[in-house]
């Protein structure tokens, strides 16, 4: 009954030629029948096709290199769309903490968002989650073995990066700006941060050792576990190792 209450008094929509409109209709009518806020949530992720829009003034990149699919923030914009649709500490918990409200498994994810965009999500985690969580282990590793020596910070992540990439952060960083084409100076943004990432992500894949590859990101995997424990795709998610590492996947609308 609360659920019915909070979705009488959703905003109004306003139709995009893109199809965001209709997405956002469709959520609107289903959080309206009574639907639990996350699975109508799912369900509008399914449908919507838009890899990056700019709304109320902020950017959101939903697509992060072409084939990584950062799903938490296109629930953030739907709850931006329709904030009186869950309570606020679910959608805290969820947005933070990655905890959902609800029992619900890596196969029913997967079946409420749809295969190609549970693919390119499988691209996010490892790409961007399992890479950053891989990153803290190695740099924390190396804190350990230095510890008492005095070493600055910005010298602890170079090492850290030379130990996983065979080159440090900074000749990391511009390399992957002159790939993209950017300017090697100026102020780095969290989205452009979440697409260093995914590229470490798939150089790693490209020029280093297979075996150490796999160690490393299994390494990433159960780091991430130890971050997030509650993270529905535990139960999972070193069966789809494979999948991810070898196969990548673009969001692709009402797959």
């Amino acid at each position: 009954m609360k659920q019915m209450r909070r979705a009488q008094h959703l905003s109004p929509v306003v139709l995009e030629e893109d199809g965001r409109g209709e997405t956002l209709l469709y959520l609107r009518r289903t959080l309206g029948e009574g639907e639990h806020w996350l699975r109508a949530v799912l369900q509008a992720v399914r449908l919507w096709t838009v890899p990056a829009e700019t709304y109320k003034g902020r950017r959101y990149q939903y697509l992060i290199g072409g084939e990584a699919f950062d799903w938490l923030l296109l629930v953030e914009r739907f709850l931006e769309e329709f904030p009186e649709a869950a309570p606020e500490e679910e959608r805290q918990r969820l947005l933070f903490h990655g905890q959902i409200p609800f029992s619900l498994t890596a196969t029913e994810f997967r079946d409420l968002i749809g295969i190609a965009k549970y693919r390119a999500y499988l691209n996010f985690w490892y790409g961007v989650m399992v890479e950053e969580a891989l990153q803290q282990m190695v740099l924390e590793e190396v804190c350990k073995e230095r510890s008492g020596q005095g070493p600055t910070e910005a010298f602890l992540e170079e090492e850290a990066f030379r130990r996983i990439y065979g080159k440090g952060r900074d000749e990391a960083f511009a390399d992957f700006r002159r790939e993209a084409q950017c300017s090697l100076t100026g102020p780095s943004s969290l989205t452009e941060q979440k697409e260093f990432l995914y590229w470490l992500f798939k150089y790693r894949l490209s020029y280093c050792d297979p075996a150490r590859v796999a160690s490393d990101t299994k390494k990433g995997v159960m780091k991430v576990y130890g971050l997030r424990p509650d993270l529905f795709l535990a139960d999972d998610a070193l069966a789809v190792l494979p999948l991810s590492l070898n196969e990548h996947a673009v969001v692709s609308p009402g797959s």
